[in-house]
């Protein structure tokens, strides 16, 4: 019989990703892009077959895709080696030549919105000015390009959608991540969308049904977001549907059956409703994934998704409209690895210090191949979720023998406003006690040893991770940190300039808030990291910047701690290509392995 060698990191990190996808409106092609390359491209598929086809060679991320109404060409937007400087292009159908249509460098260009003719394009911007985002329209016919909603320099303006006939505009002021209202603007009007609301609260998505009628997403008024209709020419707003628990998180129109589809978060997993516009009348429909990336509806009414589950790697879906079942666009799996072989998490729940519920994922490696340590990870954001979503990372270790806890902390996403907001203000003590409570628990309840415990995390995570080392470090055997903020102070100087209105709301004003910024940064900890530590940083990182890392290794090595320090020269916040991300993760886990074989037994008294 023939033996083969346990997986290696390549055959983890050889899952293919979708960024972003786009099906054209005769449903002929079906465009998206992925690494299916080892960098990520624009590749096509001619429908109903399934074998893809490259249409750009540029290899870099593409953060939108967008196709003319008509099928004539797309307009994508790419960044360069991760630096989030989307910059706008126009592409023919069959692929070839990127068009600049939208360029500025050391600028963002966001969210293409093509009228309905394909003569103009709107987009957000930081061209006018770098500390906010406006909207400008291009017309693509001349080049000229006309300010069409102006930033300031207390909140972003995002454009969210543009009406049939291009006489209104909806878009959000971007106060913070918990605070953005939504507005209509009719000329010079500018009309909220949530007339009545009073405090903070955040409009997410619309869609237009006609020329004057809106649905929108708002949790005005309320904890979770529900659905809302708008009409413009009386500028009045129903609140439509609300359901306990959920957050409604994208709305899209269904004109040929009359009925939106809504997808839809509760804590780690998606769900899918729709909404009949006539009666009313809520139904569901099963989804193929348990987490949602992207969901559009055809001019047919044929749906498309693009999403993951823990056991399996984004991938795209198709449902036709009459149709029970999905099928599948794409067929991302872990080469030579089935997906039985992989692991579900189990879903748990804890009270943390305070008392306050927390949930969190445990993904335990099988007896057989149990080292008997594990991984604590502090998501990143903080205003995100560790969610039922595949990642190599995590398949990876625990295929070798690691287990991995994941506690969604407060600030997380998907619990409700008010859980969300508990972050701003409080980076170093709520969510770090969380952390803590829960390994607490894990240990008291079997699922952890308390003396085999190790951390890491990226971007909040990162920040996490060094935070937790210096306070708490008796806690664990090692700690690694992917591009996390060592120090608010300058963590707050250096963040690309259109956050910096957010930044007193959410970490802190340096003045008024010195002492408690002081004690939230990790690099006031310094003697109290005293455990080997792998730091990972990209050097493009336009969010956490390399300066971040720098300055906490540099500081460490001077006390002559154990400090393994990888920059990656062409990456930004995250990892753009496949080599970097298995050279990356390949010395995570020779630097664990290494940290637990070394380390002596009974690290905590």
């Amino acid at each position: 019989m023939l033996s083969f060698k346990k997986p290696d990191v390549e055959q983890f990190f050889r899952t293919f990703a979708i960024e972003d996808f786009a099906v054209s409106p005769d449903e002929g092609q079906l465009v998206f892009s992925t690494n299916l390359s080892g960098k990520f491209d624009l590749w096509a598929m001619d429908l109903p077959n399934h074998f893809p086809y490259p249409l750009t060679f540029n290899g870099q991320s593409c953060q939108a895709i967008r196709y003319d109404k008509h099928g004539r060409f797309l307009v994508a937007g790419f960044d360069r080696d991760g630096d989030e400087n989307s910059q706008l292009y126009a592409l023919q159908t069959q692929g070839g030549e990127l068009l600049p249509l939208c360029v500025k460098e050391g600028h963002r260009h966001m969210n293409p919105i093509l009228s309905e003719d394909g003569k103009r394009l709107y987009y957000t911007s930081t061209k006018e000015d770098p500390t906010y985002l406006s909207a400008l329209c291009c017309d693509l016919k001349t080049g000229q390009e006309v300010s069409v909603l102006q930033g300031s320099g207390d909140a972003s303006i995002f454009l969210v959608d543009v009406s049939p006939k291009e006489e209104y505009l909806v878009y959000v002021k971007h106060f913070a991540n918990t605070h953005a209202p939504g507005y209509v603007c009719v000329g010079d009007k500018h009309v909220s969308l949530d007339p009545e609301a009073e405090g903070e609260y955040t409009v997410n998505d619309c869609v237009f049904t006609g020329d004057s009628e809106l649905y929108f997403l708002s949790n005005a008024g309320g904890d979770f977001t529900y659905l809302a209709k708008f009409d413009i020419e009386t500028e009045t707003k129903t609140k439509l549907l609300e359901l306990e628990g959920i957050d409604f998180t994208s709305v899209s129109y269904d004109k040929e059956r009359g009925q939106l589809y809504l997808t839809a978060s509760k804590g780690v997993s998606d769900h899918l409703y729709t909404y009949d516009l006539d009666s009313g009348s809520l139904g569901g429909v099963p989804l193929p994934v348990d987490v949602v990336t992207s969901l559009k509806v055809a001019e047919s009414g044929n749906l498309y998704v693009l999403g993951r589950s823990s056991v399996s790697p984004t991938n795209l879906y198709k449902k036709d409209r009459l149709a029970e079942e999905w099928t599948s666009c794409t067929h991302y799996v872990v080469p030579g690895i089935a997906e039985e072989e992989l692991v579900r998490p189990e879903v748990l729940t804890y009270p943390s210090f305070d008392g306050l519920e927390i949930e969190a994922l445990f993904f335990r490696a099988s007896e057989e191949s149990s080292n008997g340590h594990t991984i604590l990870w502090p998501h990143g954001g903080p205003q995100a979720a560790e969610r039922l979503a595949f990642r190599s990372l995590f398949q990876f270790l625990v295929n070798r023998g690691f287990n991995i806890f994941a506690p969604n902390f407060r600030g997380s996403t998907g619990y409700g406003l008010s859980f969300c907001k508990l972050v701003e203000g409080d980076w170093g003590d709520g969510p770090r006690l969380d952390n803590i409570a829960g390994l607490d628990w894990i240990a008291e309840n079997g699922y952890a040893d308390r003396d085999k415990l190790l951390l890491m995390g990226g971007s909040f995570g990162g920040y996490m991770a060094l935070l937790l080392h210096g306070r708490h470090a008796d806690y664990f055997k090692a700690v690694v940190d992917i591009f996390g903020p060592s120090d608010l102070f300058s963590f707050i100087e250096s963040v690309p300039e259109h956050w910096k209105p957010i930044m007193n709301k959410w970490v802190g004003d340096p003045v008024a808030d010195k002492d408690k910024l002081t004690a939230y940064s990790p690099i006031t900890y310094l003697d109290g990291m005293t455990k080997p530590m792998l730091v990972i940083q990209g050097a493009n990182d336009p969010r956490v910047v390399k300066a971040e890392s720098d300055q906490i290794v540099k500081a460490l090595t001077d006390k002559g701690a154990n400090v393994e320090y990888i920059v990656l020269e062409d990456e930004g916040h995250g990892f753009s290509k496949k080599e970097n991300e298995m050279r990356v993760y390949r010395a995570v886990l020779e630097f664990l392995e290494k940290a637990i074989q070394e380390a002596p037994a009974g690290v905590r008294s």
